[in-house]
Formats: structure tokens, sequence, C-alpha cells
């Protein structure tokens, strides 16, 4: 019994070892991969900025729910004058339904090509839809969406200031400052080109936002006057004051912005500076600013 035993006993070993190695290569293979990941990571937001501009998700929305289009379809709705546009956009597309922005299916065809210039593959095109995130990113019923906070985040006036993040932990100080020589909400004065950029992302998230907390949350029911500490334009006071009628607004921010801010019913735009004084009300609304500030 001895010999058996010892046998049994090798193969076990030789089976584990086996079995390590595979899942040593296994985990292997998926570090790697986050690797690369890591590597190309600034890709991805790049992609998704162009398709947002191009209208693509716009354009996959309108075909109606659960739709899918081929490149060929979208191309053909988009102004171009690039040949090579159809395997671009492919490309683009590819890349969004790995990461799970859009769905991929591949629509069986009789004869067998390759043809990367027309969305195709082995015997087949690829047709793409909207994934459930997808639609974040396409206006709602309110006629908002996530585009204009992608587009401010990836605009060059934030990018830049990425650059200097080294150099604000080494030297000090905060990385758009070191660029731009003032922070963000300052330098928006200065630049009416990003101060339009900057205040449509923010109607947009400060709508979207507000909508849901206005779901579930009840602390508004009892307030008479609120204040909206940099409220920008007012969307949020809006928005507030329209389910809450019985609410006085209070919408403070700096003067430049305020100039800009349309006139809302219950809702009155003051203009000033927080660091030097905030009006009085029964409570105090601030939203976090979606940006970073390090």
């Amino acid at each position: 019994m001895e010999p058996s035993a010892k046998t049994n006993l090798g193969k076990s070993s030789t089976s584990s070892n086996y079995n390590d190695y595979h899942v040593n290569n296994d985990e292997e293979n998926q570090h790697w991969s986050y690797a690369m990941q890591l590597a190309s990571s600034s890709v991805l937001p790049m992609v998704m900025q162009a398709v947002v501009e191009l209208d693509v998700l716009e354009i996959m929305a309108e075909a109606g729910p659960g739709t899918h289009l081929s490149v060929l379809e979208i191309v053909s709705r988009i102004p171009t004058r690039n040949p090579d546009a159809t395997a671009m956009l492919d490309r683009m597309l590819q890349l969004l339904a790995n990461h799970s922005v859009l769905t991929c299916s591949v629509q069986p065809t009789s004869a067998v090509v390759i043809n990367n210039s027309s969305g195709s593959s082995d015997g087949g095109r690829r047709l793409y839809g909207l994934a459930p995130v997808a639609q974040y990113f396409v206006r709602n019923k309110d006629g908002v969406s996530l585009r204009p906070l992608m587009s401010m985040l990836q605009d060059k006036v934030f990018m830049d200031s990425w650059y200097e993040l080294k150099g604000a932990f080494v030297d000090g100080g905060i990385p758009f400052n070191r660029v731009h020589g003032t922070h963000a909400f300052a330098y928006c004065g200065k630049d009416p080109r990003f101060n339009d950029v900057f205040n449509k992302a923010m109607c947009d998230h400060t709508n979207i936002v507000i909508r849901k907390i206005l779901e579930s949350y009840k602390g508004f029911e009892q307030l008479k006057h609120l204040v909206d500490v940099g409220g920008g334009l007012g969307v949020a006071l809006n928005i507030i004051t329209s389910k809450y009628p019985s609410i006085k607004g209070i919408n403070f921010d700096l003067p430049h912005v305020i100039q800009h801010a349309p006139t809302y019913p219950g809702v009155e735009h003051v203009g000033g500076d927080m660091f030097v004084s905030v009006p009085k009300g029964d409570a105090i609304f601030m939203k976090v600013r979606p940006i970073l500030a390090i």
C-alpha cells in the first residue's frame, strides 16, 4: 500500500503545481492588463469627449430605445471630409464598448469579409447601441446631461493644471493657480469662453443632482428663507422653490456670475464674496463643485 500512497501523493503534488502555475499566470496577465490600462488611461476620456462632441450618442439615442446602428449609419449623420472617418469612428466605438459605455453586436452577412473601413469583421458588421451608463451623457427630458461637465473637465484650461501637480507638490501652491495665476472661480471672470463652459457644466450637473436630492430629501419643507452660497446661475434654487413655493431663495455668488443669472420666481440674485460676508437665511445651502482644488 505504501508505494501506492506515495504515487498518489506524487500525482497530487504535480496537479497542485500545475494549477498554481495557471493561477499565478492568470493573475500575472490580469496585473499586466491593468498596468497597460493605467499607462493608457488618458485615451478613454479623450475618445469619450470626441464622441460626445460629434453628437454620436445623441444620434444613437434619436434612433430609439434599443436600436443598434452601424458606423456607416452614424457617420452619414456627421459632417466630415475625412475618407477614413468610418474606420476611425469604429475604433473609437470599439473602445467605448470595451468599457461598457456602448454595446456591440455583430450582424451576420452572407459574405465573409474583413473591412475595417466600414466597421465590418469576419462574416458580419458591427452594430453599436447605448449601454445604461451612456444615458447620462445624452440630454434627458429636462434637456441636461453630464456632457457639459465632461467638456469642462477635459477643457485645456483644466487639463493644463494637471501638468503642475508635481510642481505643486514639490514647491507648494495649487496647480490651477500656478498655471493661470488665480483660482478657478476668479479665472472664469477673465475668460468669457471658459466662463460659458463652466456655467453650462454647473447648470446641467446641478439640475441632475438637485432633482435626485429632492426625490428623497425632505429637509426644505419647513424653511422660509434659503441661501445658496456659490449658487451660480440659480438653477438649484429655481428647482427647490418650484417644489416649495413658500421658500424665498437668495442666490449668492460672485458679481461676474450673478450678472448672467436669469430671473426666477421667488429667487433673488445677490452678488458678493463668501469670504467677506454671506446673506442671512433660515438655512445656507452649498453644493460641492465637481472640480479639483488640489
